[in-house]
């Protein structure tokens, strides 16, 4: 496992704090988050991440990765220019946009 590797899982987890690390809820764990992706279950945050900066360009805040209703869902803070924050929900097997709102 190279170190770059490593920093990615430990951002996966939730484990930095601060700019884009995203925080998990519920029972998701590393080892969960390795299969999920690994099935195809869930995109990478790299490209949550990705997604989310397309529909709402700023700095991402915070990340969590929640199963809801049977279904994984990555809830995404973005701060834009303006300095509003908006939080992004969007499905975290496809990226479809579930929903958009000013945070508060």
């Amino acid at each position: 496992m190279t170190i770059k590797s490593i920093v990615m899982a430990l951002l996966a987890l939730g484990v930095f704090t601060g700019g884009t690390a995203p925080a998990l809820a519920d029972d998701v764990d590393l080892v969960q988050v390795r299969k999920l992706q690994a099935s195809g279950a869930i995109l990478s945050f790299e490209k949550i991440a990705e997604l989310a900066r397309a529909i709402k360009p700023g700095d991402i805040l915070e990340t969590e990765l929640e199963k809801r209703q049977g279904r994984y869902v990555y809830e995404v803070e973005i701060l834009d220019a303006k300095g509003v924050v908006w939080e992004l929900k969007l499905n975290a097997k496809t990226g479809e946009l579930i929903k958009l709102e000013i945070d508060d």
